[in-house]
């Protein structure tokens, strides 16, 4: 048993434009209540960092003031996931290894993916839908936020961060690229050039997952 457990690996996912190629959950939010035009504006201005996420947060929580479970539930199931997630992590849990998806994004959107088979599942806390409530700025997470997370999920599992993989496409995945040993730039941009072990292009998980699932 001491052998398997020193084996065991936290396998760690961002969402935006990883796991939904090309988009984002608040733009799949967005574009199932008309407002792509609105968020487009909001994620240049996070991009550009003339916002940070608490200010993104609260900005967005007032544009979807109009939003419902209904709405959530259609972004999710309209988003352009990448191929392949759900045998991924059903072949990482199979092997004894964890996986959890670590996000910015909203909770309310990121926890659905538990039901994918992820064992955990992070985001930026948002108030119960409907929105009644105004945004808590302590429950917005950030990119150094994603590391403490890793941490306190190592603990969880029993796993070191030296036996984690991040996976990871932008800006908010490099602090967490710093600290895991090995990392997969999926579909990246520049912010990650020089600082990951594996980089694929492309739109299935399983073949990006095939670069290190043999790493043990």
């Amino acid at each position: 048993m001491a052998d398997k457990e020193r084996t065991r690996r936290l396998h760690i996912f961002d969402l935006d434009g990883m796991l939904i190629r090309g988009s984002a959950a608040a733009v799949e939010i967005s574009r199932q209540l008309g407002l792509l035009e609105e968020i487009g504006e909001l994620e240049r201005e996070l991009i550009a960092r003339r916002i940070g996420p608490p200010e993104f947060a609260e900005r967005v929580h007032a544009l979807w003031s109009g939003l419902t479970e209904a709405h959530v539930a259609a972004a999710f199931e309209a988003a352009p996931w990448l191929a392949g997630i759900q045998e991924v992590w059903r072949e990482i849990r199979e092997g004894g290894d964890y996986c959890a998806v670590i996000s910015l994004s909203p909770s309310f959107f990121v926890e659905r993916l538990l039901s994918w088979g992820a064992h955990a599942a992070h985001g930026s806390r948002f108030p119960e839908l409907p929105f009644t409530q105004p945004v808590d700025p302590s429950g917005i997470l950030n990119a150094a936020a994603k590391v403490k997370i890793a941490d306190r999920l190592c603990a969880e599992f029993g796993v070191t961060l030296d036996r984690c993989v991040a996976y990871g496409d932008s800006m908010s995945d490099a602090e967490i690229f710093a600290v895991v040993p090995t990392t997969v730039a999926m579909n990246a941009d520049h912010h990650l050039s020089g600082l990951a072990t594996h980089s694929y292009t492309g739109g299935d998980l399983r073949e990006a997952y095939e670069q290190v699932r043999f790493g043990r």
